[in-house]
């Protein structure tokens, strides 16, 4: 079951929202969705502390008290994952939209395929957060780890140590390889980037890269090795925003 939260202050676009939405749903069969509106920032931050987080975001960016942008910053502090997708009269928070990972940024009034083109990324986004995982050889035993849960991971003298949200923390029993080649399964997936000889980053958790470290949810900073900068810039937009549009005129 997908539960999505609507958070629109005007009630004519929350049931506009809704709409769209109840449509789109419609071409996917195979897919149980639970929908709840809410008509503030509070009001849905309240609903999360109470009964937990929901899969996807639909949220307005421009509501009093409490911006979407707002919003979308408490909902990474509480460590909610969820796809957020934004829906707003203006273009100029759409930079401001890359610090709490949004998987799309749709301009009011929305047509009907450009919201079927933010579902589309939305749910590609979530099923990448929750198919993966790794098996972690722990000093208590075998672990299975979801990858959507990996903030970062480190060589902590001769093991691997795992960061995970929530706070909570695994480290391996003592690697007989290099740090590099313990790391090859989280490599594989394309969001993790080698910040050097010791760290390992879940690029979803990244909300900025700076000159020597990327700044992670929560003000964590993990180091960059020398060169690394201009790489983790390109595989952190890649990321988010896909390669670019090739030119047609070219």
């Amino acid at each position: 079951m997908l539960t999505i939260a609507v958070c629109d202050d005007e009630s004519s676009q929350r049931d506009l929202i809704c709409q769209m939405l109840r449509a789109d749903l419609e071409r996917r069969p195979s897919l149980a969705a639970k929908i709840r509106t809410f008509s503030s920032g509070q009001e849905l931050l309240s609903a999360v502390k109470e009964t937990g987080e929901f899969d996807l975001y639909l949220l307005d960016i421009i509501m009093p008290e409490l911006s979407g942008i707002a919003l979308g910053v408490q909902l990474r502090e509480m460590d909610c994952t969820g796809a957020i997708v934004y829906l707003t009269s203006s273009p100029e928070y759409a930079v401001d939209s890359y610090q709490t990972r949004a998987a799309y940024y749709l301009l009011k009034p929305v047509g009907a395929e450009q919201f079927g083109r933010a579902m589309d990324r939305a749910l590609a986004v979530l099923r990448q957060q929750k198919a993966a995982c790794i098996v972690v050889k722990a000093k208590s035993g075998l672990r299975r780890v979801p990858l959507d849960r990996i903030l970062y991971v480190e060589l902590s003298g001769r093991a691997l140590r795992y960061e995970l949200s929530g706070g909570e923390c695994v480290e391996s029993v003592t690697l007989r390889t290099s740090f590099q080649e313990a790391i090859v399964p989280l490599l594989a997936d394309s969001r993790f980037f080698l910040c050097g000889s010791s760290f390992a980053v879940n690029l979803h958790y990244v909300s900025a890269v700076e000159k020597n470290h990327l700044l992670l949810d929560g003000g964590i900073r993990v180091p960059l090795s020398r060169g690394r900068t201009a790489a983790a810039r390109r595989q952190w937009s890649l990321y988010w925003l896909g390669p670019p549009a090739e030119d047609p005129g070219g």
